[in-house]
């Protein structure tokens, strides 16, 4: 299982925030390429990027920051946050981003989706962020009338290469995972789906990984990184299942 360190950016900075809450922003690093090599150093193997002004705006607008992270590291990095076009999903990889996780567009225009698939197979993802169960766009700022399931549902043949889920309530808010609504999504999919939201301590880590079997496979975690509640070290040696941790 996968541990994705996440930057998410605003105003050029690394920021985390509370349950999606653009006024909530606590910045941390004010250079996302230094923070970007700091968890290369610290052995993650994938790093998860989201520009959250670009969310809210429909258009990328932290450009030279993602720019200056694929600049400072060779890891793979996993970007989302106002990705709504084929020519934007194409600028990304093109320029070395591993994976463009498509979130708004995935409700408003699945055809955009299901079209990035063919056209750049193993590239995709989806993202999916429910609140109490409910999907939110637009930077989470509108909350529709589909369920979490019924989105993904729709993309299970179409060559997404996971499903991101996050339940906002819990995100920033440092109140645990929400193992059991993750685990339940990626029971219904063959989909592997990558878990988020309120990765507090050891134990969260600990939880989702009992649930691997499920089709889990990966999870991804800030706030406590950034804080130091989590070591890690400690955290990558619970998601690779070494003994005794």
């Amino acid at each position: 299982m996968i541990l994705y360190p996440a930057i998410d950016l605003k105003d050029g900075a690394c920021v985390r925030l509370v349950r999606g809450e653009m006024d909530a922003a606590t910045v941390f690093n004010q250079d996302p390429a230094e923070q970007a090599a700091i968890f290369a150093r610290q052995g993650f193997e994938w790093i998860h990027v989201v520009d959250l002004n670009g969310a809210f705006a429909g258009k990328p607008v932290n450009t030279a920051a993602v720019e200056g992270i694929l600049a400072a590291v060779d890891l793979p990095i996993q970007l989302g946050g106002g990705i709504r076009s084929l020519e934007m999903v194409e600028h990304w990889l093109e320029r070395g981003v591993k994976r463009v996780v498509l979130g708004t567009v995935a409700l408003k225009d699945p055809a955009l989706v299901k079209a990035a698939c063919r056209r750049f197979p193993g590239h995709i993802a989806v993202g999916i962020d429910a609140r109490d169960g409910f999907v939110a766009v637009e930077g989470w700022a509108q909350t529709s009338r589909v369920r979490a399931l019924e989105l993904a549902l729709r993309f299970e043949d179409s060559g997404v290469s996971a499903i991101i889920y996050t339940d906002i309530n819990r995100d920033g808010a440092m109140g645990g995972l929400n193992v059991e609504a993750t685990a339940d999504l990626a029971f219904a999919l063959t989909t592997p789906v990558i878990a988020s939201g309120g990765v507090t301590t050891l134990d969260d880590l600990r939880a989702i990984r009992e649930e691997a079997d499920s089709g889990i496979a990966g999870v991804i975690c800030g706030r406590a990184l950034y804080d130091g509640r989590i070591d890690p070290r400690q955290a990558l040696a619970v998601l690779r299942g070494e003994k005794g941790a």
